[in-house]
């Protein structure tokens, strides 16, 4: 299930134009500036223990597709301010984020539509989102800027590395995972986010009382998250089986329309226990 992409004209998808790194302008190969703010949040904090590079099987695959003129703007003007450049070292949130508050992981935003409606309705709590693509990441920015959204930072970058690299142990207040891709042929399986292995790190990053919160319209992937998710020790469910959509989680105009014509939608929250 994807979520609503700004009605932007389309950019020159040119062989020279990378589509998964963050566009920078023309003639200009350096990265886009870092906020003070990021510095510190980056600078103040230890390099994480074992970080090689990566080792798991990717939940992604880079294709070149489609960006507008929109979000390739977004990505050359607002990187800088809004996102936080990935770093094999513990993230300071309250550093990221200039206050100290509540943290929820976003993994996989897509077009960041259901990202900017939870972090508006929810301003008392900090909202961290990964995404890969670069679609997705300037369609958020572009968000970030229309709606003012002080609440909401980006890391363009594989979520499995920065959990693991970036999130202190028992630091999350949250996890969002929402119709990750659900890979159905079954020798994909294996590329599915949601593992034991991933599972198991996430909750370790978990605070005891926070929670993980997933979501699919893919029938078959709801029973294996609901498999993983009940066998890892630190999580507990808060539902006997599937969970009602909790209010916090809107419903997407494509989401809508998969339900008007009898589609499922399934969703799992955990919480993390001592």
């Amino acid at each position: 299930m994807t979520t609503n992409k700004p009605a932007d004209t389309p950019a020159n998808n040119s062989a020279t134009t990378p589509v998964n790194t963050p566009a920078t302008p023309a003639g200009d190969t350096a990265a886009a500036p870092i906020s003070p703010e990021t510095q510190a949040a980056l600078a103040s904090t230890p390099h994480a223990p074992n970080s090689p590079g990566a080792t798991h099987i990717r939940s992604f695959v880079h294709r070149r597709g489609h960006i507008t003129q929109g979000q390739l703007a977004a990505l050359e003007r607002l990187m800088g301010q809004w996102s936080i450049p990935y770093a094999p070292r513990r993230l300071d949130p309250a550093a990221a984020f200039g206050r100290a508050a509540p943290t929820v992981l976003e993994i996989g935003f897509g077009m960041g539509e259901t990202t900017e409606k939870i972090a508006l309705a929810r301003p008392g709590d900090n909202f961290l989102g990964v995404e890969v693509f670069n679609a997705g990441v300037g369609s958020l920015l572009r968000r970030i800027e229309d709606s003012s959204i002080p609440n909401l930072r980006i890391i363009q970058h594989d979520a499995v590395e920065v959990v693991r690299d970036m999130i202190a142990p028992d630091s999350l207040a949250g996890v969002h995972i929402y119709f990750p891709d659900p890979w159905p042929k079954k020798r994909h399986h294996k590329r599915r986010l949601v593992q034991p292995p991933f599972i198991a790190l996430l909750a370790s990053r978990i605070a005891p009382g926070g929670y993980i919160h997933c979501a699919t319209d893919w029938e078959e992937y709801a029973v294996q998250m609901l498999e993983v998710l009940g066998n890892e020790p630190l999580l507990q469910n808060t539902a006997d089986g599937y969970a009602p959509r909790p209010d916090y989680r809107p419903l997407t105009k494509f989401e809508t329309r998969g339900l008007r014509l009898g589609h499922g939608v399934w969703d799992l929250i955990f919480k993390r226990v001592a």
